[in-house]
C-alpha cells in the first residue's frame, strides 16, 4: 500500500506539474515574441497577465467543438489523445531530482526507473505523430491531409538524426537508463565531450516537435492551420498541449544527456533541472521569432543531406575513440 501512495504521489506531482508548466509556456512565449518583436504581450488578465492561461483553458472548454460533416468522427476526437498521451508518457523516465523522504522511506524522484528508458523516449515520441496524421485524414479535407503528411514525411528524416545525436552520449555512458547517464555527469557534464552531437540534438528537437523554422505541418500561409485545421475547443487544446508537453520533455532530455541533469551547486537538484528546461524552452521561443519558415525542399535536403551524416560521422568517431581509450 506504501508503494502505491509513492507511486501515486510521484504521478501526481510529476504530471501536474508538466501540464501546469505547458500551460505558462503559452504565456511565457507571447511575452518573449512581444520582446522580441518590441510590443505587448499579454497584460490585462491578473497581475503582467499570468492569469491568461487559466482564461484561454476555460474558453476552450465553453467554446463549441466543431466536428466537420464528412470527417470520420471516433477517429477525428481520439486523435488528439494519440499526439497527448505519449507525450506526457515520455516523461515519466526522466529523473528531475536526486530522492526525498516520502512516508519514511526515501524515494527516487523519477516516475518510472527503467533500464532502457533512451528506447521508451524514442518508442513514444514516435507514437506521437500517429495522431496528427490520423486527426488529418479523419478530418476529410486537403490542407489537414497535407499537413498530415508532411509531419509523416519530417519524423522519417529527423528522427534517425535525433537518435543518432544521442547515441554519443550512450556510448560514453555505457547505459540505456537515464538515471545512469546522469549518474556518469558527476564530474563533467557530456555536453563537453559531444558538442557536436548537443547541436545537432537542438537542431533535430526543434524539428520532431513542429516547431520554427521547421512547422511545415501547421504553416498558415500555405495550409491555413495544416493538421489542426478543423479542429476547436478542446480537441484543439489537446493538440496545443501535446506540442508543449514534448517541448517541456525534449528540453528535458537534453538537459540529462548533455548538461547533467538535475545536478548543480548551490541549488536544489529540482530547482537545477526546472532552470535548465525552462532555458532550452527559451531557446525554442527565441528561435521561433526570429527565423523565417523553411521550404519544405529544403526541410527535407536539410534533414538527409546535412543532419544524418553529421549524426553518423558522430557516432563513428565517438566509438572509435571509445575503442581506441578503452
Amino acid at each position: 500500500m506504501a508503494d502505491l501512495a509513492v507511486m501515486l504521489v510521484k504521478v501526481v506531482a510529476a504530471f501536474g506539474a508538466l501540464l501546469l508548466l505547458a500551460a505558462y509556456m503559452t504565456w511565457a512565449e507571447r511575452r518573449v515574441f512581444a520582446l522580441v518583436q518590441v510590443r505587448y504581450g499579454p497584460n490585462r488578465v491578473g497581475p503582467a497577465g499570468l492569469l491568461q492561461p487559466i482564461a484561454d483553458g476555460i474558453k476552450l472548454m465553453f467554446k463549441e467543438s466543431v466536428i466537420p460533416a464528412q470527417a470520420d468522427k471516433l477517429i477525428f476526437v481520439l486523435a488528439p489523445l494519440v499526439s497527448l498521451v505519449p507525450a506526457m508518457a515520455a516523461f515519466a523516465v526522466i529523473p528531475f531530482g536526486s530522492s526525498v523522504t516520502l512516508f519514511g522511506r526515501q524515494v527516487d524522484l523519477i516516475v518510472a526507473d527503467v533500464n532502457v528508458g533512451v528506447l521508451y523516449i524514442f518508442a513514444l515520441s514516435g507514437i506521437g505523430v500517429y495522431g496528427i496524421v490520423l486527426g488529418a485524414w479523419a478530418s476529410n479535407s486537403k490542407y489537414p491531409l497535407l499537413g498530415g503528411l508532411r509531419s509523416a514525411a519530417q519524423l522519417i528524416s529527423y528522427e534517425l538524426s535525433l537518435g543518432m545525436s544521442l547515441l554519443g552520449v550512450v556510448l560514453i555512458a555505457g547505459s540505456l537508463s537515464l538515471k545512469d547517464i546522469v549518474a556518469a555527469q558527476a564530474h563533467y557534464p557530456f555536453i563537453l565531450l559531444q558538442p557536436l552531437g548537443f547541436l545537432l540534438f537542438l537542431v533535430c528537437m526543434l524539428a520532431e516537435t513542429n516547431r520554427s523554422p521547421f512547422d511545415l505541418p501547421e504553416a498558415e500561409s500555405e495550409l491555413t492551420g495544416g493538421f489542426h485545421t478543423e479542429y476547436s475547443s478542446m480537441h484543439f487544446a489537446m493538440y496545443f498541449l501535446a506540442e508543449y508537453c514534448s517541448m517541456i520533455t525534449l528540453s528535458a532530455v537534453a538537459a540529462t544527456f548533455f548538461l547533467g541533469g538535475w545536478r548543480g551547486p548551490l541549488l536544489p537538484p529540482v530547482v537545477w533541472f526546472l532552470v535548465k528546461v525552462v532555458a532550452f524552452m527559451f531557446f525554442f521561443m527565441w528561435v521561433r521569432a526570429t527565423t523565417p519558415r523553411l521550404r519544405y525542399d529544403q526541410l527535407m535536403g536539410f534533414g538527409w543531406k546535412v543532419l544524418l551524416p553529421l549524426a553518423i560521422l558522430n557516432v563513428v568517431a565517438t566509438a572509435g575513440v571509445m575503442a581506441f581509450l578503452g
